[in-house]
């Protein structure tokens, strides 16, 4: 297969939500030019996925979700580069936290791991669910109130994680924990619909939920459905 022929795209909504994974592949690829990197914007199709207040208490009630605690969501996959350790060690550290509430829902080479915690530390703010239906679990998501996204900060080469997009879909504000490389947090900042924090640094994932519980999070989540337009 010749060089010249190939063609190296990563698709998200807007491209500086990708520069970093293009300016990695320039780097380390020199041979490359320039004109043959692009970013193509991702087709995801925004439709109104919001719900009403009636069916948000609904669907907590129906999965045991606490009506009166910020509840931070974590869905998708559950593996080594999720930094799932450091995701335990998060939780733990907020185990007292009367306020939030985190769900996992997802599956994994690492879920056992979350499993045997749950089972172990019996935290009273985390809920563990296997993988649910697309049209359940889209729902799940809408009745919650932050999105989390995390990723090992092992990470040298820049991730951007499409579960981005199905917060922002719902309206729900983000908050990623990652390595420095990619760009996430960069854009979450920017665009004013959530907040980042390094995935080494319990202390700091700590100090930004408390952020987060006290933030206008409908106005934040607005402004990420808006940021997909």
């Amino acid at each position: 297969r010749r060089k010249e022929k190939m063609l190296y795209a990563f698709s998200d909504k807007i491209g500086c939500m990708s520069q970093a994974n293009v300016d990695y592949v320039l780097k380390h690829n020199p041979e490359i030019a320039e004109d043959r990197v692009e970013v193509s914007p991702n087709c995801v199709d925004v439709v109104d996925m919001s719900i009403s207040q009636e069916k948000r208490e609904e669907l907590r009630r129906k999965y045991n979700i606490p009506l009166d605690k910020k509840v931070f969501v974590y869905g998708g996959n559950l593996g080594k580069p999720q930094g799932i350790g450091f995701m335990m060690k998060c939780f733990s550290a907020l185990s007292d936290n009367e306020d939030v509430f985190f769900l996992v829902v997802g599956s994994g080479t690492e879920y056992k791991k979350i499993e045997q915690f749950v089972r172990d530390e019996k935290p009273e703010n985390v809920m563990l669910m296997e993988s649910l239906p697309k049209d359940e679990y889209d729902a799940m998501v809408a009745c919650c109130d932050v999105g989390l996204i995390f990723l090992d900060h092992c990470f040298t080469i820049p991730n951007f994680p499409s579960r981005l997009l199905s917060y922002m879909q719902v309206s729900l504000p983000v908050l990623a924990c990652t390595d420095p490389n990619t760009d996430m947090g960069r854009v979450i900042r920017e665009g004013g619909f959530g907040w980042w924090c390094e995935s080494n640094d319990a202390e700091a994932f700590c100090r930004t939920v408390e952020t987060a519980v006290e933030a206008p999070l409908k106005e934040m989540g607005a402004r990420g459905r808006e940021y997909l337009f």
